[in-house]
């Protein structure tokens, strides 16, 4: 391979493409490279040509009127945006217009919005056209499919995308998106299933925090009143929100850390065991403490309660606790040395050093409760290395309240762990909260706590409460039954579907109150109140009904393809089949209107009522009811079995003669 001095990089530009960068070696023939170039120049002129006939005629069948034509087109031009070549020859011919014209008409969904979108994002991101061009109704328009409850996935994503790239790439679109697009609305994102909605959401809000003013993106450490603005809008439960994700992405990243082999070879780790060492032993004012204790380093460490006195390092190779367990130690020793000397080493003679700084028990009970958003983790810049001090100091306080030994080592942790566990689920603002919290959690308190649940689980478990809740459940349903036929008479308004897939006219039905005939009848708006049974103009008396079906096996579900594929509109619809082979078809306005009636109907024929809603409803009121009857039996032990019969008393002497 020739030297790097002989060889020179030549761009060759072809008018309207982008330029080609070449390698030249300096000592070929001068003939042999124009040779080269003529060849290159030909080929980049013939793709030029081929990709802008392919560009015009791409455009063409776009703006052409027929539907199926223009879908093809689209679907060709989202594959080949990402060809720089082609890119240029579309952008030059006004390409990038006419994409944002569509999705600004509000008149493409499906597939041909999500081709759209992939296809203008694909030929923004070559940098040929600013960013700065875009309109502000385009901009209203993405917006609006990101803060939709109900869209499509991809269109979603390629949503996400677009709004990302221009946070990034302008300053002026920064405030526009941030006017149409909130960071509360972004967390929906993160809480659905699909990853990369999570992490083209997570993209978006990071990009709005990175292009946010410095005085409107500042986290006041260690306080914590100070409010978050995106856009013009103080926002304070925003912030709390992307803090979670914060948090989130922090503890993921300890687990890694707690999950990584410490190298017993390498220099600056060992160096961190060696610092430990001397910091119990040494001091800091004690010039000739390293040369004394040289030789006593391995009884050091076995006084530090290592494992392995000659490597110590060896004993960091088992994860978890892994080298989080290091990285903590080392900060408690250097920050709260007084706790390092005066608690850890008091414990670490009675447990394994490493067993004792395990992160991985502190770790796990704060990572049970990573699915809630604590601020306590925001109130100072090494919250993480504060939290794991706190939790060290309760160990020992537990230790001694369990007046533990070795052995109980585990027992003890178990301990720990739920305390921690506790004080985190009442959610504490910062540290010493948390400190406060944990206080009141004494190892006795423990034991109550777990005595009381025992005992109420195993309450709701023994038979006579068994027998009780059987009892009372057929009164609950009936009542149950009562307040859905009570709403069926109240009457509902539901809306007509259209055959353009859109909704046109309302309805309205309900029960009559002898709870034998539906009534039903057309309206020309939707009512502010109950309908009379005279304007409802149709009915289906109650005894001619057959049955009640819902979702799929509706029949305005299977001749409507469209709805069918409406997930959202599937699992509300329901008809009812009734004589002669009619159907009475509704789609409910909420999932709550959907319970009611489908409950109510098949209480009308004698059903049982199988909805979500009724076995809240029943949870809900049997614990209760429940709750009621046993308030007198507080702290009485109900028994298994009732008492046995006392046998007769040989007289009835006792008896008090009233004569």
């Amino acid at each position: 391979m020739p030297p790097a001095a002989d060889i020179v990089k030549v761009a060759i530009e072809w008018p309207g493409a982008n330029a080609q960068l070449i390698e030249m070696d300096q000592k070929r023939p001068l003939s042999s490279i124009i040779r080269e170039v003529c060849k290159l120049v030909m080929k980049v002129g013939f793709l030029c040509v081929r990709q802008a006939r392919a560009a015009r005629q791409l455009l063409e069948r776009i703006q052409s009127h027929g539907i199926d034509a223009r879908l093809e087109a689209l679907k060709e031009l989202a594959k080949l945006s990402a060809d720089p070549t082609f890119a240029a020859e579309f952008i030059n011919m006004e390409g990038i217009g006419t994409l944002a014209r569509l999705v600004e008409s509000g008149t493409h969904f499906g597939e041909m919005l999500a081709f759209t979108l992939t296809a203008f994002l694909e030929l923004m991101d070559h940098g040929i056209v600013s960013w700065d061009l875009i309109s502000l109704s385009f901009i209203k328009q993405i917006a609006g499919y990101v803060n939709q409850p109900m869209v499509d996935v991809s269109i979603l994503q390629r949503s996400l995308a677009i709004l990302e790239s221009m946070v990034l790439n302008s300053h002026s679109l920064y405030h526009r998106v941030a006017q149409e697009i909130t960071v509360g609305q972004l967390i929906g994102h993160l809480q659905v299933s699909n990853q990369e909605i999570q992490t083209y959401a997570i993209a978006l809000i990071n990009a709005l925090f990175l292009k946010a003013p410095e005085d409107r993106r500042q986290v006041n450490r260690p306080s914590y009143s100070r409010r978050l603005i995106i856009g013009n809008r103080p926002i304070k439960a925003e912030m709390a929100h992307q803090l979670y994700v914060l948090q989130v992405l922090t503890f993921n990243l300890l687990e890694e850390r707690m999950m990584t082999k410490m190298d017993p070879n390498d220099q600056a780790q060992r160096d961190i065991i060696f610092e430990l060492r001397r910091i119990a032993f040494d001091g800091e004012n004690d010039p000739t403490g390293t040369e004394k204790r040289k030789a006593m380093y391995t009884k050091d460490y076995k006084m530090l309660g290592f494992t392995n006195h000659v490597n110590p390092a060896m004993d960091f190779t088992q994860t978890p606790p892994g080298m989080l367990a290091l990285d903590n130690m080392l900060y408690l020793a250097k920050v709260h040395q007084d706790t390092y000397i005066r608690v850890g080493f008091g414990l670490m003679e009675k447990a394994s050093f490493a067993n004792f700084f395990s992160s991985d028990v502190v770790f796990r009970a704060a990572n049970e409760g990573c699915n809630d958003y604590h601020p306590m983790f925001f109130t100072h810049d090494r919250a993480w290395e504060e939290f794991f001090c706190v939790c060290i100091q309760l160990l020992n306080k537990t230790w001694k309240e369990m007046r533990a030994t070795a052995e109980d080592f585990n027992k003890v942790m178990q301990v720990v762990r739920e305390q921690i566990t506790r004080a985190l689920a009442m959610k504490p603002s910062s540290l010493d909260q948390l400190k406060n919290k944990l206080r009141g959690l004494n190892y006795s308190e423990i034991l109550r706590l777990r005595q009381s649940e025992r005992m109420s689980q195993d309450d709701f478990q023994s038979p006579p409460i068994i027998e009780l809740r059987e009892r009372i459940q057929p009164e609950i349903l009936e009542l149950i039954k009562q307040q859905r036929l009570n709403r069926l008479c109240e009457g509902s308004c539901f809306r007509k579907l259209g055959n353009r897939r859109r909704q046109e006219k309302f309805w309205f039905c309900r029960l009559s109150l002898n709870h034998k005939v539906l009534h039903y009848g057309d309206l020309d708006e939707s009512p502010q109140g109950e309908v009379p049974f005279e304007q409802l103009s149709d009915k289906i008396p109650v005894s001619d009904i057959k049955s009640v079906v819902t979702g799929k096996d509706c029949p305005h579900m299977k001749e409507k393809s469209a709805l069918k594929q409406n997930k959202e509109v599937l699992e509300l619809a329901f008809s009812v089949l009734y004589d002669p082979d009619e159907t009475l078809n509704f789609v409910a306005p909420t999932k709550y209107e959907y319970c009611i009636w489908t409950d109510g109907l098949c209480a009308l024929l004698g059903r049982e009522m199988g909805s979500d809603l009724t076995r809240s409803d029943l949870d809900t009121l049997i614990s209760m009811e429940m709750k009621l009857r046993l308030l007198d039996l507080e702290n009485i032990t109900i028994p298994e079995a009732p008492p046995p019969v006392p046998k007769e008393p040989s007289s009835y002497n006792f008896t008090y003669n009233y004569s």
